[in-house]
């Protein structure tokens, strides 16, 4: 029983449990987790701050915005510009009409000036000319009195026109028209 004895002791001394260390094998185990998860985490976090510098970089700056404005401006001045200066302006003959409506009682004199954006236009405009005056003739004598003695209705007559001209145009469009002459008796 000594022998038993002196066994359990030896079991149950320090030394014992040296020799046995069945726990030491998982702290190399442990330590190999808590580097892989430490890595996964640094590198979240990196990729997270490299996606906002490059989120950040892509965003415009303040002079960026400050010379957009100014190219804008400047353009919208150049447009301005090119809007102000009158072209080149073809006169036409006076038209003399009679105005629907009134069964020959008024009669419309209106004399027009075609603003072109080109020479090959102004051309066209020329060779085309009897066409040209022969639908101006045909929209105005559809016209009322009524419908050309106001100003929205001559703004009206104007853009009618030149949308109707610049219809079957080829070679270029018709700016503006301008009335030079507008006499309804």
């Amino acid at each position: 029983m000594a022998d038993a004895n002196t066994a359990r002791k030896d079991e149950d001394s320090p030394s014992a449990e040296k020799k046995v260390a069945p726990s030491e094998p998982q702290k190399p185990l442990l330590l190999i987790i808590v580097v892989v998860l430490n890595m996964l985490v640094m590198s979240s976090v990196v990729m997270i701050l490299y996606t906002s510098y490059k989120a950040e970089k892509g965003k415009p700056k303040l002079q960026d915005v400050i010379q957009g404005e100014k190219d804008t401006q400047t353009t919208q001045d150049q447009a301005q510009e090119n809007d102000d200066v009158v072209g080149k302006l073809v006169p036409m003959e006076t038209f003399l009409v009679n105005l629907a409506g009134t069964h020959g009682n008024k009669l419309a004199k209106i004399n027009m000036e075609l603003e072109v954006d080109g020479p090959k236009v102004e051309e066209e405009i020329e060779k085309r000319k009897p066409q040209i005056r022969d639908i101006i003739i045909i929209l105005l004598s559809s016209k009322t009195y009524d419908q050309v003695t106001t100003r929205e209705g001559k703004e009206s007559l104007r853009d009618e026109v030149r949308e109707t001209v610049n219809s079957f145009l080829v070679k270029g469009k018709i700016k503006k028209v301008y009335f030079t002459d507008f006499i309804v008796n």
